[in-house]
Parts: C-alpha cells; structure tokens; sequence
C-alpha cells in the first residue's frame, strides 16, 4: 500500500509499505479520508516529542474510512462500515482515565503518534483502541472529509462545556482559522445571540464571512474594544474563546470580558515562551471565570460524531483543499501557509487536482 511515512524532520515520504496485518481483536480500516492540523506540521517539524530521533512512522490522526476487515474475535462490526476513529487511546486505570478525561492520560498511546496513523491506504485500529470505544459510526450521508474534523471539532466540544455558552450569549471569538470558525458554528448551535470574531489575516477574515457571524473584526486596523461598543456590548462579551497562539489576545480577553464573563485559553502558546501578563484584580473584581481546556477526550468525540450524525452542523464548508496521497507534501506546504482552512489527504483521489 501508499503511505506517507516520517523519516526524520521535514523529510516525509510517500513510499510503499506493507498493509498492516491485524490480530484476532482488532480491526483493519480503509482510508477514506484524514485531515492535516498544527500537530501534524509540529511533527513534520521534527517538534513532537513522541517523534525521537530515529523514529519512523506514518502520521495522521484525524481519520475516517470503511472497514476492511474484522478479526476473527470481534463482533458488532461489519465490512463497509464507515467509521470515526477517536485518536487518543489512554491507559484505562488511572484516574484521568476512570473519569472520562483520557486526553490527560501521562501513559497514553495515539494514533498518528505514538502508533501509525492515517495518512496511508489502509490502518490498523488496536484492540486497545476498540475496547474503549474509540470506533464510532459515521452515517453514509456524511462526507468522509468533513467527518474527518470530528477529532478537531471534539476539541472545540470541550472548550465550550468548559464556559458554558448560554442562549442570548454575546461570544467572542479571537481567531478564524478552522478551529475558530468551528467555535463560532457550535456557540450559535447553542444559542448565541450575537458572535464576534477577530482575525488579522484579510484571507481567513474572508472565509469568516461565509459562515453568518454577526461582526467582523480585524484588530490590526481595528480596535477590539471599540467594536464591542459599536455592537452595543460596552460592558463586554459574556463569552470569549482564544482560539489562537497569541500573547496579546490572551491578556487582552481579561479586559473584552464583561462581569461574570468566562473565558476559555483554546490555543497553547509557544513552549519557549509561555508566559502572559496576567491583571488579576480583573478577574477578582469581574468575577470572570478563566478556563483552558486541551485535545479531546474520547466522551468529547462521541458528542461530537453524534452532532456531525445528525446533521446539525455541517464542517464541509471548511475543507478549502483536498490532495490524492500521492501529493501528502504538497498538502502539507498549502497547510503551512495559514490562508487556507482545512487540508484533507484522500487515498481514494489518485492523482486529481486538489
């Protein structure tokens, strides 16, 4: 089979391999569709420390396809079956585990990180994997690449249980890349009455636009605190998502928050440097609520899969790009630029256009 295989960093080939063989309890699936996102450019990167030197693996962890075969002690499976697989896979017993939180497992296993991934024709899901629940049915009406950015979108899930949006909310968004624009679909599902986004990139300001949020800011021209006057909500947003690296937008969310608001710290900052200047009497005397949530835990993609099921929200409208497998390293120089949305890589294009 096709894979796409990390030799070291930058240096991802696509080369023949064998396809996986699977054990009695566990499953063999065809890929039909998996997505590119920040930890698989840190990978290429040489940037993950799950990827040591020396390391040889095939990356992708937002994945989907069909079943193409079952081991011979697993049932409750069919071959054809589209399915989800939740990446993460933790330990099972100890106490993040037992309370539902696997993402914050020190002992995990992953795939497209510690395990192979779906960058390739064909995956292995580990029994591991299956006995946890991490295989979820995806309804054959679903795009598989859309369904692909359940892993993502689970993601996003968290972040928002974390600050509890309310109908009638007033919710502000700092950053419009997919994981920005994936919050603002799921604060309005919950029923915001009014979203602002905020993006300095003009080309991703652009895509916001398409999706119906009510304000559009670009705080390289425009100020934040301003617009929120301007929209009528002087005494700040009552929900605000940092849905980006940036220094300046986590400091700056203290102030744009209005009394009682919450705030949610979606995006990590740099390792080499981590550190905000942090006004703590705003906090102490807005009574503000400050969260930070991180991945997704296997709960989050079950709700989330359960939602992209029932059509409610439709994550199609961010796949900006999608590459044959043949061309991995040209999806992975488009998703490097930061102008396009989602990337997806389909074994099934064979050398189309993306």
């Amino acid at each position: 089979m096709l894979a796409a295989r990390y030799h070291g960093p930058e240096d991802l080939r696509v080369e023949k391999v064998p396809r996986p063989e699977i054990h009695p309890d566990e499953l063999l699936l065809r890929v039909k569709s998996a997505s590119i996102c920040g930890t698989d450019l840190r990978i290429f990167h040489g940037n993950h420390r799950k990827y040591p030197p020396s390391t040889v693996r095939i990356p992708g962890h937002e994945v989907v396809g069909e079943i193409a075969e079952i081991g011979a002690g697993l049932q409750g499976f069919k071959v054809g079956q589209r399915v989800f697989v939740a990446p993460n896979i933790g330990c099972g017993y100890c106490r993040q585990c037992i309370s539902g939180n696997n993402n914050l497992c020190e002992n995990y296993e992953a795939i497209g990180v510690t395990l192979d991934g779906g960058f390739a024709e064909y995956m292995r899901v580990p029994a591991q994997a299956i006995l946890q629940g991490n295989v979820m049915p995806i309804q054959d009406n679903i795009d598989p690449a859309a369904a692909s950015l359940i892993e993502p979108f689970a993601c996003v899930l968290r972040g928002q249980t974390a600050i509890q949006i309310h109908p009638g909310d007033f919710v502000l968004i700092m950053g419009a890349g997919p994981i920005g624009i994936m919050h603002a679909m799921l604060a309005r599902l919950s029923g915001a009455s009014r979203i602002m986004i905020s993006e300095p990139i003009a080309e991703r300001l652009e895509h916001v636009t398409k999706i119906g949020v009510d304000y559009v800011v670009n705080p390289a021209v425009e100020d934040l605190a301003e617009a929120l006057v301007k929209a009528k909500k002087c005494d700040g947003a009552d929900a605000i998502i940092v849905a980006a690296p940036s220094h300046q937008a986590q400091e700056s969310a203290l102030k744009l928050a209005g009394i009682r608001g919450r705030i949610n710290f979606f995006g990590g900052l740099p390792k080499d440097n981590p550190t905000i200047r942090f006004d703590s009497n705003l906090m102490h005397y807005k009574e503000l609520v400050v969260t930070a949530t991180t991945a997704c835990s296997t709960g989050d993609c079950l709700r989330a899969a359960e939602i992209i099921n029932s059509g409610r929200i439709d994550l199609g409208s961010l796949i900006s790009h999608r590459f044959p497998l043949e061309r991995t390293a040209d999806a992975f120089i488009t998703a490097e630029g930061r102008k396009a949305l989602k990337i997806v890589i389909q074994s099934d294009l064979f050398n189309k256009q993306e």
